[in-house]
């Protein structure tokens, strides 16, 4: 196949997957514009990466619920909760840090087996499920706070969430480490590409032509270098995306090539034909629901550390944040349909909208309202997209 037919091809029937793409492109671009150049600075593109990365870490985990046809409204309280047991056992009673991480995954941990137990083994629907926890798990977080926020947290503590790697290997107005770093990652990325479309020649399957091939892996290194380089202006690498990336990296692994991941998409599929194929289904949604709860804890240890605080209010809407990413960035509604990296193009886009209207000064309430439309229009073209395929086929 030609380059210009895979351009086509590109624009029509991975409409749905590219188009998401585009629209982040465009979102930039725009917001680009209207701020001046103000929203690709150094300062505010580690800023954006340091503010909305629990919103991300939080739409892994909500991308595979929404994959498997459920839903969770809690995590926002869960993140509320785990800030305030690292809280009490860090700055209350005075315990090393690293007690107060562990004790907040374990937190985590068991508001996931809670609630996977009710979902999976007891058959009442995640939406109420996971409703009753949202009221729940508020309520301990203002006992366990009794109602006063807690702070600060030690430096160590507050690194994972507002900390950096900065000269390591020196760099003269920049940070090489970080530089370094990205460099990396694109050859990896490279490498990785070109081995997958050697081994799909090898089965004769189709792959793109070889220069929208190049096109692609060189566009995707510019991108990647030039965000290396405004955060080596800027103030390095934030320790938080390592631990982002490392989420990323290992969800989309385990989404895409592992016997879990597969079971996943079958039970959203077709939960009937996973029952028949022998998929073990209420396994499956507990261990679902057990991740949710462990990533919500994650979001929660970086959020506390990023506001150096445990607040009553923490993750107030959150949750809302982490659904609209999944739905922006491709997922279905119906469940079966998503990925982790659509998921994060979903989250971007959002972080963009919120910051660049924050920017522009536009009232927070008008930002609510702009947010609504975009997840109205999301869901909207996902119906849209699945009537036009399913006319096709009849």
């Amino acid at each position: 196949m030609n380059a210009a037919a895979d351009i086509r091809d590109l624009f029509t029937r991975n409409l749905r997957t590219s188009g998401i793409y585009i629209a982040f492109v465009g979102i930039v671009a725009l917001f680009t514009i209207l701020t001046n150049g103000r929203l690709l600075s150094p300062g505010n593109v580690t800023n954006l990466v340091l503010q909305y990365s629990y919103i991300l870490i939080l739409a892994i985990g909500m991308v595979i619920v929404i994959i498997a046809g459920h839903i969770d409204l809690s995590v926002g309280s869960v993140v509320a909760l785990t800030g305030a047991v690292s809280a009490v056992l860090v700055v209350r009673e005075g315990m090393p840090w690293w007690v107060g991480v562990l004790a907040g995954l374990g937190v985590g941990l068991a508001v996931g087996a809670w609630q996977g137990f009710w979902v999976a083994y007891v058959g009442i629907p995640a939406f109420i499920v996971t409703l009753a926890g949202m009221l729940l798990f508020r309520g301990l977080t203002l006992q366990v706070l009794n109602n006063v926020s807690l702070s600060p947290f030690p430096k160590e503590y507050g690194n994972l969430g507002r900390g950096f790697l900065n000269g390591l290997l020196g760099g003269y107005g920049y940070d090489t480490f970080t530089l370094l770093i990205f460099a990396i990652a694109v050859v990896g990325f490279a490498v990785s590409s070109w081995r997958s479309r050697r081994a799909k020649l090898a089965y004769r399957q189709h792959v793109e032509a070889m220069g929208l091939f190049v096109a692609r892996i060189v566009a995707v290194a510019a991108v990647a270098m030039w965000f290396a380089w405004q955060l080596a202006t800027s103030r390095g690498l934030p320790i938080v995306l390592i631990v982002l990336a490392v989420l990323v990296l290992t969800y989309a692994a385990v989404t895409k090539s592992s016997v879990f991941g597969r079971h996943v998409y079958a039970i959203g599929g077709n939960l009937s034909a996973a029952q028949l194929s022998g998929v073990r289904v209420k396994r499956v949604n507990f261990l679902i629901f057990l991740n949710m709860g462990f990533l919500a804890s994650v979001a929660g240890v970086v959020y506390s550390a990023r506001s150096n605080a445990a607040q009553p209010g923490a993750g107030n809407m959150f949750e809302l944040d982490a659904i609209a990413a999944c739905f922006i960035g491709g997922a279905a509604v119906s469940g079966g349909i998503g990925t982790v990296p659509g998921a994060m193009i979903g989250g971007l886009i959002m972080a963009v909208m919120s910051n660049g209207m924050s920017l522009l000064g536009i009232d927070q309430s008008v930002q609510q309202v702009v947010k609504g439309i975009v997840l109205l229009l999301a869901v909207a073209f996902d119906v849209w997209n699945k009537r036009r395929a399913t006319e096709a086929r009849a």
